[in-house]
């Protein structure tokens, strides 16, 4: 008897136990490992400005935009093959206040285009110890971009640049590495200056 009052103990026990409601894991994401941060410099001859970049980045000149030529051939994409992503930066040359108020509203609108998916568009002044001023952009949400900025002497020269990723947009998964990749778009910046001024 004690045997088969046992025996009934365990499975009342067993079924019981087993009537916890399931709770599904979170979803993950991949760990990352982020290489040190070392900085080398873009000081090519033939081009209107220079700045440094990071040694696990590659400097490519872009030579279409949308399958059409460039205007002018000072355009380039920062690609970082590890994490599938590419700072496009746009070079123009200002030959009047006119054009200078049109590209600043055309990278305005840029950014602007990003507020149906975005919950948020916080924009930073600065200006680096070389005279370089410009606006940064963090943009919040599911977005194609949640880094750009642009930079100009307001008279000379205008630059553009905004990172993407080969990957659709998922805020969660991309934070860190947007974060990562945010101090490398803020150094570009901070050593960011034109030439021949």
């Amino acid at each position: 008897m004690n045997t088969v009052l046992k025996c009934s103990l365990c499975f009342i026990f067993i079924f019981w136990g087993c009537e916890e409601a399931f709770v599904p894991k979170p979803r993950g994401y991949f760990k990352i490992n982020f290489p040190q941060k070392e900085y080398v410099s873009f000081d090519r001859p033939d081009y209107p400005y220079s700045f440094e970049y990071p040694t696990y980045a590659t400097v490519v000149k872009d030579s279409t935009f949308f399958g059409d030529p460039t205007e002018n051939p000072w355009w380039i994409n920062i690609d970082f093959p590890q994490f599938n992503g590419r700072i496009y930066v746009s070079y123009k040359t200002l030959t009047s206040q006119q054009q200078f108020t049109k590209v600043l509203q055309d990278a305005f609108k840029l950014t602007s285009k990003h507020t149906t998916k975005a919950y948020s568009i916080d924009d930073s002044l600065f200006r680096n110890n070389q005279g370089v001023s410009g606006l940064f952009f963090k943009v919040g949400g599911e977005v194609a971009t949640a880094n750009q900025f642009f930079l100009t002497d307001s008279t000379k020269h205008f630059l553009r640049g905004a990172l993407y990723f080969d990957a659709t947009p998922n805020e969660d998964s991309l934070s860190v590495v947007n974060r990562f990749l945010m101090e490398d778009m803020r150094h570009l910046i901070q050593t960011f200056r034109w030439k021949g001024n």
